[in-house]
C-alpha cells in the first residue's frame, strides 16, 4: 500500500539535470575548463582558459588531482571539467594523430611558460614545421641565446604544452634524442607519427 507521499513523489515528472557547465560558463564562473582525450600517445589532459589552450599533460607522467591543483594555484581556482570548451582542441589533435593536419591552429595561452628566454624557446619551437627538426643549439640561437642550449633544454622539458608546441621535434646536435617530458619512447612515436627518422 502506498501513502500519500509516495504517490505524489511517482507523479512528479523527472526532470534532467542541470547542465553545470553551460551554467558556469553562462555566469563567468569557469577560468580554467578541462577535459582529457584518449590518444595513440596516451590519455592526455587538456585545460584551456579565455586565451587558449594552456595545459597539456600526459596523465600517466602526471597526477590529474596535482595538474588540477597547479592550474587553480597558478591562474585561478575556477577550474571545471568542461569537455564543451576543450572541442576545438581535441579535434585538433584527433587529426593530427590520423594525419589530417599538419599544424595547430588553436589559440594558446603562453602564462605557464614563465616569461623571458624561456618563453621565447617555446615560441621559436612552436614555428618547427611538421615533419621537420631541429637542434637545442638553434633554438637557442634563434631564441636570442646561442650558447644558452642547456636553458633551452630546460625550457623544453618544463613544457606545458607538448604536442602542440613540438618540443619532441627538438633534438642533439649530433642526432640524438636528447630528453622528453613524456618519456623517450614516447617522443620517438611522435616522431614516427611525422615520418621523422631520429
Amino acid at each position: 500500500m502506498t501513502t500519500t507521499i509516495e504517490q505524489a513523489l511517482r507523479n512528479i515528472p523527472e526532470q534532467p539535470l542541470p547542465d553545470l557547465e553551460a551554467a558556469a560558463a553562462a555566469g563567468g564562473r569557469v577560468d580554467v575548463a578541462y577535459a582529457t582525450l584518449d590518444s595513440p600517445v596516451g590519455t592526455l589532459l587538456l585545460a584551456s582558459t579565455p586565451r587558449g589552450l594552456v595545459r597539456l599533460a600526459y596523465l600517466d607522467h602526471a597526477d590529474e588531482a596535482a595538474i588540477l591543483q597547479d592550474l587553480a594555484t597558478r591562474i585561478s581556482p575556477r577550474v571545471l571539467s568542461a569537455p564543451r570548451r576543450l572541442e576545438e582542441a581535441r579535434r585538433e589533435l584527433d587529426e593530427y594523430f590520423s594525419h589530417a593536419r599538419r599544424r595547430f591552429e588553436l589559440p594558446l595561452d603562453w602564462r605557464l611558460t614563465g616569461p623571458g628566454f624561456g618563453r621565447r624557446v617555446l615560441q621559436v619551437t612552436s614555428k618547427i614545421p611538421f615533419g621537420q627538426v631541429s637542434t637545442y643549439k638553434e633554438v637557442a640561437g634563434r631564441a636570442g641565446s646561442p650558447r644558452g642550449y642547456r636553458a633551452a633544454g630546460n625550457a623544453l622539458g618544463a613544457n606545458p604544452l607538448p604536442i602542440v608546441v613540438p618540443c619532441h621535434r627538438v633534438l642533439h646536435a649530433g642526432g640524438g634524442l636528447g630528453g622528453y617530458t613524456g618519456g623517450l619512447e614516447r617522443k620517438q612515436l611522435l616522431l614516427a607519427l611525422e615520418d621523422v627518422s631520429a
